[in-house]
């Protein structure tokens, strides 16, 4: 099978709706190229994403009220004729329709926020760096390698400590994409938990205190401080992932105490 039936065929794989031949050929496929699994592993992530509670707005109240009240008036109005029993349905079927296309409407005026989006796509490159197996750019334990490594590559300098003598060794870094522009991913270990830290500058200075989520699974943790946006995700449970933050920020304040 090659990239082009693949590509046509992952939505139908995703679905469960090819055939077991079908699904052994795509499968096979999928082991042996990077392209198409990024492919896969995207829609994965997307179709994840679409039956988070965050897409979905729940209507207000009072609308139900006003619906109703106006289906009432408008029955109130009805006479035992048969002219005003046609009357009638022709000023309670707009109403219905309305009401109805209101109902449609409110989910996509109530959509996920821009930092609810951006969650997504922390996760999604987190899940896509264990995918493909590609963790790293850069693999070391030594932070004086993995911090000069960055040099030319973006246009700050991120801060990389080791914590290997805490039990969260360092492995190395590399370059993503997130928020429209590059960002250094550092990544940490935890038995054999993986943790990517993801750093860039803010676009205000302002210092922010740790805020924590969970998506599809993952703990996510990000916190603004010493001119830099981190955002922290990993399997691992909430309270050693939030361990692992206390060593990082204390790191960075001896090192530049």
């Amino acid at each position: 099978m090659d990239c082009t039936n693949a590509q046509t065929l992952l939505d139908g794989y995703l679905d469960g709706e090819l055939d077991p031949v079908r699904n052994l050929e795509i499968e096979e496929h999928l082991h042996g190229c990077t392209r198409c699994s990024l492919s896969y592993s995207d829609r994965q992530v997307i179709r994840g994403g679409l039956k988070t509670e965050s897409l979905y707005f729940k209507a207000p109240a009072d609308l139900q009220k006003r619906i109703q009240r106006s289906v009432r008036q408008a029955a109130k109005a009805e006479a035992p004729t048969r002219w005003l029993s046609w009357s009638w349905l022709r000023v309670a079927a707009p109403l219905a329709a309305a009401a109805l296309v209101v109902l449609m409407l409110v989910p996509f005026f109530g959509g996920p926020s821009s930092d609810e989006l951006l969650t997504q796509d922390v996760v999604a490159s987190h899940i896509r760096s264990l995918m493909v197996n590609h963790l790293a750019d850069v693999r070391s334990t030594d932070e004086h390698t993995v911090k000069p490594w960055f040099n030319g590559k973006l246009d700050f300098s991120p801060p990389v400590s080791d914590l290997a003598k805490q039990g969260f060794p360092l492995i190395g870094g590399r370059l993503d994409y997130l928020n429209n522009r590059p960002v250094a991913a550092l990544v940490y270990q935890r038995d054999k938990h993986v943790i990517n830290v993801f750093v860039w500058p803010p676009n205000r200075t302002r210092q922010t205190s740790e805020s924590i989520t969970k998506q599809q699974g993952y703990n996510v943790i990000r916190w603004t401080r010493s001119g830099m946006n981190f955002w922290t995700v990993s399997d691992l449970e909430r309270s050693q992932l939030e361990k692992f933050v206390e060593l990082l920020n204390a790191s960075k304040v001896s090192s530049t105490g």
